[in-house]
């Protein structure tokens, strides 16, 4: 967690935020709670969440379409975040992959606002899959190699300087580069320490696991334009329109009151819960989770599924979301 000995010079100035691929606004809620920040600009291409995001940070401008941003001409902030498109790399998905043309390979536009802006920190999320989907780079000027694993990469059937990784994110040269260590690798590219962790959801007390991979990287060099590094993955070519501030809002929409300036803990949050047989036989292995959110909030867990019209299930939006 950022604390003061590791962001020097900051003083009582709260952290300013910029938000890429933002959603309703649930990660940058997390990043202002932990990082004394506030949101000073936001980047959603869809209206609809765009309105919710609107609504929750009036006033704040959405810069709308990222592959149309000039980052030159963008207010620079301490801390970038965004959870990338994940439908490439999701286990569910087509598996297409960290790579020019798809939607997660738009994780390319956000390594280009990280290297114009500079942040002090990044914070970066996605599924489980970005653990073992592949990533390919946009082959660079001269290069003949596949997009993956270059021939030059290799010593003697191993990967020169990578150091041993459980996980296999890159440092097996018989295997393609990983979409986790095809980002962590750009943002060591980009002159920053990272870190990664798995989390579920149910750890937090919801009454689903949705395990999500966050990442948190930290500038570490003193002149980190002078960093030069390979072509990324996804379509790296700059957008040639102007910055757009077009925060959608639909008509006769009314903005929301200011939010409040912090989160109150709920009451009991590290205390032990037990799921008793019933519990046991409705949720199954989601019991445990289901118990400590039903703890937490105070009130019973929703109906995981609805009928369709047709007679199908299909999931609840209470459920989903709680």
């Amino acid at each position: 967690m950022p604390d003061s000995t590791t962001t020097p010079g900051h003083g009582d100035r709260r952290r300013r935020v910029g938000s890429l691929f933002s959603g309703y606004g649930g990660l940058d809620l997390a990043v202002e709670e932990v990082f004394d920040g506030e949101t000073a600009w936001f980047s959603e291409f869809s209206p609809a969440p765009a309105r919710v995001f609107a609504h929750h940070w009036p006033g704040v401008p959405n810069l709308g379409d990222i592959t149309m941003i000039d980052w030159n001409v963008v207010e620079p902030v301490d801390v970038i975040c965004g959870g990338f498109p994940c439908q490439d790399v999701s286990t569910v998905g087509k598996r297409a992959g960290l790579a020019p043309g798809t939607r997660s390979g738009l994780w390319a536009r956000m390594a280009e606002a990280i290297d114009v802006l500079q942040p002090e920190w990044v914070v970066a999320e996605n599924v489980r899959g970005l653990l073992s989907a592949t990533a390919a780079r946009p082959a660079a000027e001269g290069d003949s190699t596949d997009g993956r694993n270059p021939d030059t990469a290799t010593l003697d059937g191993t990967v020169r300087g990578v150091e041993p990784d459980p996980w296999h994110l890159g440092d097996q040269s018989a295997r393609p580069l990983r979409a986790l260590g095809a980002v962590l690798g750009d943002l060591a590219d980009l002159g920053y320490n990272a870190r990664w962790l798995g989390l579920p959801a149910s750890d937090i007390g919801a009454p689903h696991t949705r395990f999500r991979i966050f990442i948190l990287a930290h500038r570490a060099v003193s002149d980190p334009p002078g960093v030069r590094r390979r072509p990324r993955r996804g379509d790296s070519r700059q957008g040639t329109s102007t910055t757009r501030h077009d925060r959608p809002v639909t008509s006769g929409h009314r903005l929301g009151a200011e939010r409040s300036a912090g989160f109150t803990p709920a009451t009991g949050t590290g205390a032990a819960v037990a799921a008793d047989r019933a519990v046991l036989r409705r949720w199954g292995r989601y019991a445990l989770g289901i118990r400590r959110w039903e703890h937490l909030t105070g009130r019973g867990a929703p109906a995981p599924a609805l009928l369709n019209d047709d007679g199908q299930y299909r999931p609840a939006p209470r459920f989903v979301e709680c």
